[in-house]
């Protein structure tokens, strides 16, 4: 009798587990991060150059991402300076490819390694990339051009519009069209995002 009060209290104590388990959110294999740079700036919702080592003379990195088959997630952007969180960048994914790009003023002083990490909205981690900021360093790299973009685009009208797509934010212009813009207060990196 005593162990079958026992069993059933391991069972009545499990199950709250048991259930956290069941809510937990599996990354489908559908959901990827198709491209990922670093950038300087972005044209027509295309980074302009790839960053893998960068000058301070450079004050502004974008991070673009082009996302597949996350619709209706949320996915954030979380920079990291030196290992640590300095920002996590939210966006909502509203179409089956969803091209998105955040923006971080850096200072000259904060030289070394920056990353950022693409993160679903359970906290699953979907790919990460870096760079380095240091003194001396090249300025920008010429940007590969990516093998989909053009066959896409072409049926864009978003794309042929001239809508950049950059990020709202201090001294920045507004796109033509609506552009998923977020610009978080005080620093923080600028979000934006749009179909594709």
């Amino acid at each position: 009798m005593r162990r079958l009060q026992w069993l059933t209290m391991l069972v009545l104590s499990l199950g709250p587990l048991c259930l956290a388990a069941e809510e937990q959110v599996v990354p489908d294999p559908e959901w990827q991060v198709a491209r990922a740079q670093f950038t300087s700036g972005i044209r027509n919702r295309e980074p302009i150059d790839r960053l893998v080592v960068a000058s301070p003379l450079i004050r502004e990195v974008y991070f673009f991402t082009d996302l597949r088959h996350l619709q209706g997630r949320t996915v954030m952007h979380r920079w990291m300076y030196n290992g640590q969180v300095v920002s996590q960048v939210p966006f909502e994914v509203g179409g089956p490819r969803w091209r998105v790009n955040s923006k971080k003023e850096i200072d000259p002083d904060q030289v070394g390694e920056w990353s950022v990490t693409v993160v679903d909205q359970s906290g699953w981690p979907l790919y990460t990339e870096l760079f380095r900021y240091e003194n001396g360093a090249p300025l920008v790299q010429p940007s590969v051009a990516p093998e989909d973009a053009g066959e896409d685009d072409a049926a864009d009208p978003a794309a042929q519009s001239g809508s950049s797509g950059q990020s709202a934010g201090p001294g920045a212009s507004a796109p033509a069209e609506p552009d998923h813009s977020v610009a978080p207060p005080g620093g923080a990196p600028a979000a934006s995002g749009s179909p594709d």
